[in-house]
């Protein structure tokens, strides 16, 4: 890791007769945000941003084993300031580096406990740490996130329950806009959750460094109606196969407690993002920079980019003459078709084995066949995989896998984040490094930081994708497509997999398996390539859909799937987004609005002294009534121009400029 600016200030002070009634302060570097801990019979947090309450004296606790609260009472030994401001280079992710800045205050507690404070300019964050020996037991945690008003509240409940089994998901879900007050007791909510209080100001719910320790939903607090607080799954104690066609690995009884765990650790961020508008959310790297940098030495061989992917379009080709479906003979033509458009990866989703047995490759695939034909073409395979069938077999199907020459696994069906599934993903994670494997973590939820301490792992979905148009009609995508930058991108990548070439106003919309379309436009659609974080990103239409649309094609093959560096134009959640992204000398530009049509106005003095040319994609003028139609130009423009684009309803643009030659 390179540090290019390093600056660390630290102040200590004892404290052994403060006995339990004292407020310690904490600001962010630059002044706007306070965080304020009162120890007294309980610990409270509360976080100021300038004169607006974000959150209320909240309660926070870690409850052991022998029922030890750590938080009852506590005894304050000493307090230690410091102050960090560094950048941390980050080779996979939306920017090349990262500014990490912020004051830190850690407070040691009697009885081998502490917090960790930290307040950036964008938010805050607390840890417990316990510095015990041996093995200890967590039975609990208060996490409590009190709010002084009924707000407006970004709420995604989890609803997609594996046979009704609590805490057992596939974190896909779209947003109840309601108060909180509104919020459904008992009801389970993910994060991260978006809070809105007033005057543009937004906090978001957030957690970090997700490590041998369940991850954390948020559900209504009784302590107030404008309340919520931390739930966690237990451990598992007995598991069955069931869930979605038997691939999950259900949970048919808990253990009384959350976490068995080494008593000398820290435990995971409890963050909120703070922003002034809605804009700042869409380039926040709080969860980077609270996460362990990357453990792989050599990240040489990590090479993110596009897949062509076979599932959502039903393995549907034409004009062939043969039968296609899960074969050789098919796969080689998505080989071919990838080659020709540049496209660095072919996945070969479920099938291609035994459901359970990955060591038995399906007798209508030749796996190594594919390996050896698309090695001659420049395209590499990766190889879907549900976790409970990699893991039963993981350092044999690695072996294997990875000495015939795949580059990776889609891992499907996790569905969990309780502490036996958290240490499988990094176990499985660090492994794959060891054998040159990239992860992409399919039917997982929401990402905590892993992708920075194990860049191999490059995607994740834990977001309601385009997968999920071809069975739910009623559900408004464009809405949902232009709120999932502001709130569900915060936590890192997201497995969207975009790229529909069918594309449909909302009157037209209907589910299709074989051949599904999207809601709304085409450049809506090219404009996700650009908009959506996703180092690995799925090209989700067939073949024969993509050469029928051959510019269309060509333009979404040209945009890079990592970059140098985010710009957040202009955006408002759930209404429209527009980003901006760099790599080396070319930028690229893409707009997304939900069912309402809107003229947008892009200032490109970003770009720099020089002449460039701008390749459009924007809505045609008749794309009210045909969501397919579209218009590209080339334009010469400056960074003395201004772009004018008209969108259509469920439209979008996305741009691509390169400097003149």
């Amino acid at each position: 890791m390179d540090k290019f600016f390093f600056r660390v200030i630290i102040f200590t002070v004892l404290l052994p007769a403060l006995g339990n009634a004292q407020t310690l302060h904490l600001k962010s570097p630059n002044g706007k945000i306070e965080m304020a801990l009162e120890n007294g019979a309980k610990i409270l947090w509360s976080v100021k941003h300038e004169n607006t309450e974000v959150i209320s004296p909240s309660v926070i606790s870690l409850i052991l084993g022998n029922g030890l609260v750590l938080g009852n009472n506590a005894k304050v030994i000493d307090t230690k300031k410091s102050s960090v401001n560094t950048v941390f280079d980050t080779p996979v992710y939306k920017k090349k580096r990262v500014t990490d800045e912020y004051n830190q205050l850690t407070i040691n507690f009697k009885g081998d406990f502490g917090l960790i404070l930290r307040a950036y300019n964008d938010g805050v964050a607390y840890r417990f740490f316990t510095r015990k020996k041996g093995e200890i037991i967590v039975e609990g945690e208060e996490a409590n996130f009190n709010f002084s008003k009924d707000h407006k509240a970004f709420i995604p409940y989890v609803r997609d329950l594996r046979e009704n089994n609590q805490y057992i998901s596939a974190f896909e879900s779209t947003y109840d806009e309601i108060p909180l007050s509104k919020v459904v007791k008992d009801s389970l909510v993910i994060s991260p959750l978006l809070v809105d209080l007033e005057n543009g100001k937004k906090a978001a719910i957030v957690e970090a460094e997700l490590v041998d320790y369940p991850g954390m939903f948020l559900t209504r607090n009784n302590q107030g109606e404008h309340s919520l607080h931390g739930t966690f799954a237990h451990y598992p104690k007995t598991e069955r196969l069931g869930g979605f066609n038997k691939m999950n690995y259900m949970v048919t009884e808990r253990e009384a407690y959350l976490a068995k765990t080494i008593g000398n650790r820290n435990f995971p961020w409890r963050a909120v993002i703070i922003s002034e508008n809605d804009r700042d959310l869409l380039n926040n790297d709080m969860v980077q920079k609270l996460s362990t940098p990357s453990q792989i030495a050599d990240i040489s061989w990590i090479k993110p980019g596009k897949v062509a992917w076979d599932w959502w379009n039903d393995w549907n080709i034409a004009g062939v003459d043969f039968k296609a479906g899960i074969n050789t003979e098919t796969y080689k033509y998505y080989i071919d078709f990838a080659a020709k458009n540049h496209i660095e990866y072919v996945v070969l989703d479920e099938g291609w084995s035994e459901e359970t047995d990955l060591l038995k490759i399906s007798p209508h695939i030749n796996v190594k066949e594919l390996i050896s034909y698309g090695k001659q073409k420049n395209v590499d395979i990766i190889l879907w995989a549900s976790w409970y069938a990699i893991n039963k077999v993981l350092d044999d199907a690695f072996t294997q896998y990875s000495k015939m020459g795949i580059k990776g696994f889609k891992i499907d069906f996790m569905d969990r984040d309780d502490q036996k599934m958290v240490n499988s993903i990094y176990n499985i994670a660090k492994k794959a490094a060891d054998y040159k494997l990239l992860i992409d973590y399919h039917g997982m939820y929401k990402p905590t930081g892993i992708q920075r301490t194990y860049p191999n792992v490059i995607n994740f979905e834990g977001v309601k994708g385009l997968e999920n148009a071809k069975w739910t009609p009623n559900d408004d995508m464009p809405h949902y497509e232009t709120t999932i930058p502001f709130i569900r991108m915060l936590a890192g990548p997201m497995d969207y997999t975009p790229g529909a070439m069918r594309n449909a106003t909302k009157a037209d919309f209907r589910p299709s398996n074989s051949m599904p379309m999207s809601q709304g436009t085409r450049s809506h659609q090219l404009a996700m390539y650009v908009v959506y974080e996703a180092p690995l990103q799925m090209m989700a239409d067939s073949p024969t859909a993509y050469m029928k649309e051959q510019e269309s094609t060509s333009f979404i093959s040209k945009i890079p799937t990592t970059f140098d560096e985010t710009i957040a134009l202009d955006g408002k959640v759930g209404q429209y987004v527009t980003i901006a992204r760099k790599k080396e000398n070319n930028w690229y530009i893409g707009g997304l609005t939900n069912w309402s049509a809107r003229v947008t106005t892009i200032d490109l003095s970003f770009l720099g002294k020089g002449e460039f040319s701008a390749e459009i994609f924007k809505d045609g003028m008749n794309a009210d009534k045909d969501a397919a139609d579209y218009k590209r130009e080339i334009v010469k423009v400056t960074s003395a121009d201004k772009l004018t684009i008209n969108i259509a309803n469920g439209g979008g643009f996305a741009i691509i400029i390169n400097p003149e030659k």
